[in-house]
């Protein structure tokens, strides 16, 4: 560690791995009740659940990359951050905001809680991943804008690096489209069109550059490549992410009364949206081949290609698999529409949480060539695990979509809703089975982090 105002990354990291075990958790009730729909019931409702599920996975996503921005801007910057004191101030006000919100979900009955935090005064309530309260939201509005400036200061009074404009880039596009939440219109269309500037702009736009930045600068450290080169792919990855992710966004527009022209350029930028991502497989694997060193810390390079590998796979294929508008039309809100979020989620967002945890924690605990190799042996076991785990969820999902096109949205006597859920009980088993192997995955990567080395001396 050159930096000790890089330490402030460490309780961002800690709180983001605590939510994302109890992010999965909650997916593991969720898929309890798919099979038997009455568990936990009335105490956790599944609406309740899933609006947890979903609220957990942003606010850790966001940690992740808060905590990210500030171990690697002081260090490419080559200077402190610029104030260590609002990082942790923001970091105390983020974490009581966000535990707050998710005990108000699932203490209080959510139209009474719009009645307790004032939501008609401002009303940005009830839509899908946007559930929080009008507060939080503002909440969320200042933390940003005080995280965004805290590095921004940083970036702006020291050294400018390709990685570090690519990363500022992406927190202010993060910052600036979570303003369109509080803009909800009262007609339908308009508000759907709106809602998915947050959306679909933060993970298939400025989240990408976000997670861009960080696996280019987790390979500078793991392979010793010159910074020019991966500068260049950079660059690249980011201009294509850019025009497609932003134009893509018309594949949210094919069928909620918007005009015809989206089913075109919807359908005609998404089937480019998977280049970028198949680049950064690219990307990974050409850093690797060409490394100059032999870093110590192996596992963070394994979860770095990883990343590439899964969020391809996840973001890339899966998306495109259902996004063309003739096959959406049939494919739209089934299950294939969650087996592509699951893996996308994971594979490019969760995985880059990991990959520079991985690298950057045990440096921040004082270990800068990694873990022990058996601590590393354990990560690996756990790697393994988790996408094992997703993958198998994933496929699942996969079965149970096209089941569920099959049996209600096509022949001449489709089944209604619930009669077609009854007939893929037994796949949603098979999803919770990899659910709960995913979750283990996430307890052994946790318990790596305590393995000792049998070397006293080390």
């Amino acid at each position: 560690m050159k930096y000790t105002s890089q330490m402030v990354a460490k309780p961002y990291f800690i709180f983001a791995l605590i939510l994302l075990v109890g992010e999965m958790l909650f997916g593991l009730t969720l898929g309890t009740q798919y099979i038997f729909g009455d568990f936990l019931f009335p105490y956790i409702p599944f609406n309740v659940a899933r609006m947890v599920h979903t609220n957990l996975l942003i606010v850790l996503i966001l940690f992740g990359f808060m905590g990210a921005a500030y171990y690697l801007v002081p260090e490419e910057s080559e200077r402190e951050l610029w104030s260590p004191k609002l990082a942790i101030i923001t970091f105390w006000i983020f974490a009581a905001a966000g535990v707050a919100t998710i005990l108000g979900y699932l203490l209080v009955p959510y139209a009474e809680l719009a009645k307790l935090t004032m939501n008609d005064l401002l009303p940005t309530m009830g839509r899908e991943f946007l559930e929080q309260p009008t507060i939080t939201k503002i909440g969320i509005v200042i933390v940003a804008l005080s995280f965004v400036l805290n590095i921004a200061m940083t970036i702006l009074k020291g050294r400018k690096t390709v990685i570090s404009v690519v990363l500022i880039t992406g927190l202010i596009g993060l910052a600036v489209f979570f303003l369109f939440a509080f803009y909800v219109p009262d007609n339908l269309v308009l508000d759907k069109f709106f809602w998915w500037y947050v959306v679909h702009l933060w993970v298939e736009g400025v989240w990408e550059l976000i997670m861009g930045a960080i696996l280019a600068f987790v390979l500078i450290k793991v392979t010793g490549v010159d910074r020019e080169h991966i500068d260049k792919w950079l660059y690249l990855i980011i201009a294509m992410t850019l025009v497609s992710g932003v134009v893509g966004t018309g594949h949210h527009f094919f069928y909620i009364g918007t005009p015809d022209y989206w089913l075109w350029l919807g359908s005609i930028a998404s089937a480019v949206e998977p280049l970028p991502f198949f680049m950064m497989i690219l990307f990974a694997f050409a850093m690797t081949k060409n490394k100059r060193i032999q870093h110590g810390n192996k596992i963070a390079l394994t979860w770095a290609k990883g990343t590439a590998v899964m969020a391809f796979l996840g973001a890339g294929v899966l998306g495109f698999l259902h996004t063309l508008a003739p096959v959406n039309y049939f494919t739209h809100g089934t299950q294939l529409t969650a087996a592509h979020g699951h893996l996308s989620f994971y594979g490019a967002y969760i995985m880059i949480l990991f990959t520079i945890v991985s690298y950057t924690m045990p440096i921040l605990r004082g270990r800068p060539g990694g873990n022990c190799e058996k601590a590393q042996k354990v990560e690996l076991v756990s790697f393994w695990m988790m996408n094992i785990g997703m993958l198998g969820l994933t496929l699942a999902l996969v079965i149970a979509g096209t089941i569920q096109i099959i049996y209600q949205r096509i022949g001449s006597e489709p089944l209604g809703f619930m009669e077609t859920q009854a007939q893929i009980i037994p796949v949603y088993g098979v999803r919770l089975f990899f659910g709960v192997v995913a979750v283990t995955g996430l307890l052994v990567y946790l318990y790596s982090f305590f393995v000792k080395s049998e070397d006293k001396k080390a």
